[in-house]
């Protein structure tokens, strides 16, 4: 799961999810120019390439554990569901775990394989944050595919699940292959539930510099 803060940080774990207002947030670094999101896209629920367009012909895609063949079918029957409203980019849970729900968040349940896009962020958000957010997203189908669990409960703090730190790796790697510094990364990986501590046990997890 991802989402960032901009802004002061609290010291307590919290769910906040501010809505990006058009001409908020500008692209500061490219994309691949392969990669071609339909940021005009409505609420509702889309083919993920649809939605997010060049995704399987960018470089992370082809570095995915696994049979390509079998990725790509994956990512032809993933669905994007855009929604409206605050928030980011989530793989949605067959049900909300307790820890977010408790935290006053209700996330949008599937069984299918389904990526929940905030349409102010797909629309707003600069295209770095979108296009490092769908690479992420993405591997954690992969990882439940798998069998692996995304959601550890509250005695595994969000930081140190080996999916999230597998996933932010993964997009931190992409990242630095364009030639994102560090200093956008401290900010995009400015998740918003966590401790500053977590933040920083984060920031050393992927190996991004605390300054």
């Amino acid at each position: 799961m991802v989402a960032r803060l901009s802004g002061r940080r609290s010291t307590r774990p919290a769910v906040v999810l501010p809505e990006v207002a058009p001409g908020e947030a500008k692209d500061r670094y490219p994309v691949p120019r392969v990669f071609r999101p339909e940021k005009a896209t409505p609420p509702g629920r889309f083919r993920l390439l649809k939605v997010f367009g060049g995704l399987e012909e960018t470089v992370p895609f082809h570095k995915y554990p696994g049979d390509d063949t079998a990725i790509l079918k994956t990512a032809r029957n993933t669905w994007a569901h855009v929604t409206e409203g605050p928030g980011w980019m989530y793989v949605a849970p067959i049900r909300t775990p307790p820890e977010v729900r408790s935290a006053g968040f209700r996330m949008v349940e599937s069984r299918a394989d389904e990526i929940v896009v905030a349409r102010s962020h797909l629309a707003n958000s600069p295209t770095m944050d979108v296009y490092l957010d769908v690479i992420h997203e993405f591997l954690h189908i992969l990882q439940r595919r798998q069998g692996r669990e995304l959601w550890l409960g509250p005695k595994v703090p969000y930081v140190d699940r080996p999916t999230e730190v597998e996933a932010y790796a993964f997009s931190v790697a992409e990242a630095r292959r364009l030639g994102v510094p560090d200093s956008y990364l401290r900010e995009y990986l400015n998740v918003t539930w966590v401790k500053r501590s977590e933040y920083r046990r984060l920031l050393r997890h992927v190996g991004v510099s605390a300054k």
